[in-house]
């Protein structure tokens, strides 16, 4: 019988945005698959107590905006645990709000961290992992890789980037050995969704699941996971039911509201401000 235990004991795995949410809970199920888990993070004291909770192999501050900071982390978890086998691009930020108020320097970061941090890691871990003929990335994306969300424009754009980055390179790397995985959530019950309402009919998830969706891929890889797995399927029923009926559906569920109107911004607050200025 597969389980997580018989494929991925021993191997060594980076996850990146691993002092909260998805990126926590995803280091917490690979070190109880028996994994040689290394977690980076920009805040060093979160990530010390997280490292310490879960038993992590390695863990550092890592700035995936910086590729020689990026690079360096890399080289340290391979001096010091092992090759890399597994690679989790999860960093990511979602500032939200009306896109003509958004500040210039919000956009930027918001695509170096979620677009450019997961380029350069899968860069870094292509050329560990090419000539060994085997290893895995995971990219988080997000379901706004696939649908819309008003009041999230920079993010979405990010999102679509980061899944259509994904498959292209699984493709180019297809017969190399090494595996890709995008990973597509809802909505998460983490701080990046703090002070919203979720979507009408969608279930919110726990990190725990998104978690276990990527556990799931790198025992039986696959191109992509939905978490929930019906998230797949409203995916697919967008994407051919005629666009004025899907936006129709959209605007009744609140879908034009979730990231704007429907705001808690005193909920919010606290991550906005760490998104945008840590």
């Amino acid at each position: 019988m597969t389980t997580p235990s018989n494929v991925l004991a021993g191997k060594v795995a980076i996850v990146t945005g691993g002092a909260r949410g998805i990126g926590l809970a995803t280091a917490k199920a690979l070190v109880a698959a028996g994994a040689q888990v290394a977690i980076g993070d920009l805040d060093e004291v979160v990530l010390k107590d997280a490292a310490t909770a879960i038993g992590a192999a390695y863990y550092g501050r890592l700035d995936v905006t910086d590729p020689v900071v990026f690079r360096d982390f890399v080289d340290q978890v391979e001096a010091e645990v092992g090759p890399l086998d597994i690679l989790v691009n999860n960093a990511g930020i979602m500032p939200v709000g009306h896109l003509h108020e958004e500040p210039e320097d919000v956009a930027r970061r918001m695509f170096e961290i979620n677009v450019f941090g997961v380029i350069t890691g899968t860069k870094r871990a292509l050329e560990s992992m090419l000539p060994r003929r085997t290893g895995h990335i995971v990219n988080v994306a997000s379901m706004a890789g696939v649908l819309y969300a008003p009041g999230a424009a920079t993010y979405v754009g990010s999102k679509h980037a980061v899944l259509g980055f994904t498959e292209t390179a699984r493709l180019e790397y297809a017969k190399s050995g090494v595996e890709f995985t995008a990973v597509l959530p809802a909505f998460v019950n983490t701080e990046l969704t703090a002070g919203t309402k979720g979507v009408p009919g969608m279930k919110t998830v726990e990190p725990e699941d998104v978690a276990a969706g990527i556990l799931e891929a790198l025992v039986k890889p696959r191109p992509r996971v939905y978490v929930p797995k019906m998230a797949g399927r409203l995916a697919t029923l967008q994407k051919f039911a005629p666009r004025r009926a899907a936006e129709a559906l959209s605007r009744r569920l609140g879908g034009d509201s979730v990231f704007l109107d429907d705001v808690d911004q005193s909920q919010r607050k606290a991550y906005e401000e760490r998104a945008r200025h840590s």
